[in-house]
């Protein structure tokens, strides 16, 4: 069993978020990095899987610049047995499908039966990599995982649907899953594992370029006013004229 783990270097809860003067990004200089909370989980589930069927092998992909090799390190320390760093030295927002696109290249000679990746990043949040990974390497693929179970050949899956119910699927491999963060439990490095990273392969990759689909214009902080608006008239005047606020100013009817 072969498993990827696609994990994202994400600025860290507690790290302030200057923007920068052209409003281009925000300033990456003073941000603290960490590994996204829900590829932790995805990370876990996949060392799991592997001491449950006592072999195979995990492997931790990571896209961005050359700071990204500290979270493959630590996903290497918690188990993980080689890491690959597709380096792009892009600043601000990367297009998921040029994001999937370049690790679909970097990575499709490597035949994994599955892919696992967290469901949305902390930062940009727009939770589609993974599934369009998959299309990508023509793999089976599901969202919103909260379990897993392996047998002869096929991925059964629990997915989250809306109002508290849940769905279970059954895929063939090889298939492309996103994990939902509180299926299990993420362990931390040990210093034997934290030791052992040091001499783990990370295999170093330059992507094909491809030409992004999506951009962002302009980074701000939205800006806010308190207004106070007085009703007069009788109660039915009143009664229509907060309708009419409900429903076309904050628009919750």
């Amino acid at each position: 069993m072969k498993i990827a783990v696609l994990i994202k270097q994400v600025p860290g809860s507690d790290s302030s978020l200057p923007i920068q003067s052209d409003q281009s990004w925000i300033n990456e200089e003073s941000i603290t990095y960490v590994m996204n909370e829900s590829d932790n989980y995805a990370l876990e589930e996949a060392l799991q899987l592997r001491e449950k069927n006592d072999d195979g092998e995990v492997v931790v992909i990571s896209l961005g610049p050359d700071r990204v090799q500290k979270v493959i390190r630590e996903g290497l320390a918690k188990g993980a047995d080689r890491g690959i760093h597709i380096q792009v030295d892009s600043v601000g927002v990367v297009d998921p499908l040029v994001t999937a696109s370049s690790i679909a290249n970097a990575i499709k000679e490597e035949n994994f039966d599955l892919i696992f990746s967290g469901l949305q990043s902390d930062d940009l949040g727009m939770g589609q990599t993974g599934i369009i990974l998959g299309e990508i390497l023509g793999m089976s693929t599901a969202s919103l995982v909260m379990a897993t179970e392996l047998s002869e050949g096929r991925i059964k899956v629990k997915r989250e649907l809306e109002a508290g119910f849940f769905q279970w699927v059954t895929m063939t491999l090889p298939s492309s899953v996103t994990i939902q963060s509180g299926l299990n439990t993420p362990r931390y490095p040990s210093l034997k594992g934290i030791m052992g990273a040091k001499k783990k392969e990370i295999n170093i990759l330059t992507p094909e370029g491809s030409d992004p689909k999506q951009s962002m214009s302009k980074v701000y902080i939205p800006q806010s006013d308190k207004k106070t608006v007085m009703i007069d008239g009788s109660v039915d005047e009143i009664v229509d004229k907060l309708i009419e606020t409900f429903r076309n100013d904050i628009k919750v009817i």
